[in-house]
């Protein structure tokens, strides 16, 4: 069974600030939780673009565990895809889309994910929903963080 999750942030940035951002692998290692441990291991820079495979590892509810995405679209400044091709999910497709209207670029994370183990892994669904609500909960905050006391 697939679930969605969508969440949206503004930022006082044009667009092409807000997607610069974004757009830069190694700022997920500073917009997400330090409980999870986040890290690159892909050789960086990494050049975005389709097509671009990006390696993680990461703890999720303790467990060690590698990620793989690969980016699927990618339009600047308007949106791009990442989806995993390895990782803890069955499935994960994550839309990253940009809006600019006076002066604010409305951020949207809209993510498609199905869990492993179907029909047992839904037993353990609202679990993980919470669990992404709370990583996107910090991520909007770090970014805002980051963004207003310009550490990009």
């Amino acid at each position: 069974m697939e679930h969605e999750l969508t969440t949206s942030i503004s930022l006082g940035l044009s667009i092409a600030d807000a997607f610069g951002f974004f757009a830069d692998p190694s700022n997920l290692e500073r917009i997400t939780p330090p409980e999870l441990h986040f890290r690159i291991v892909t050789p960086r820079p990494i050049t975005m673009t389709v097509g671009t495979l990006i390696d993680y590892r990461l703890r999720l509810f303790g467990v060690p565990f590698g990620w793989r995405t690969r980016i699927s679209a990618w339009d600047p400044p308007r949106r791009f895809t990442d989806e995993q091709l390895r990782g803890p999910y069955r499935v994960w497709r994550h839309d990253h889309l940009f809006h600019e209207a006076n002066g604010t670029t409305t951020v949207t994370d809209a993510v498609r994910y199905a869990l492993p183990l179907w029909p047992v892994g839904e037993i353990v669904h609202p679990l993980v929903l919470a669990q992404l609500r709370r990583i996107f909960r910090f991520r909007h905050e770090a970014v805002a963080r980051f963004l207003t006391h310009g550490l990009q």
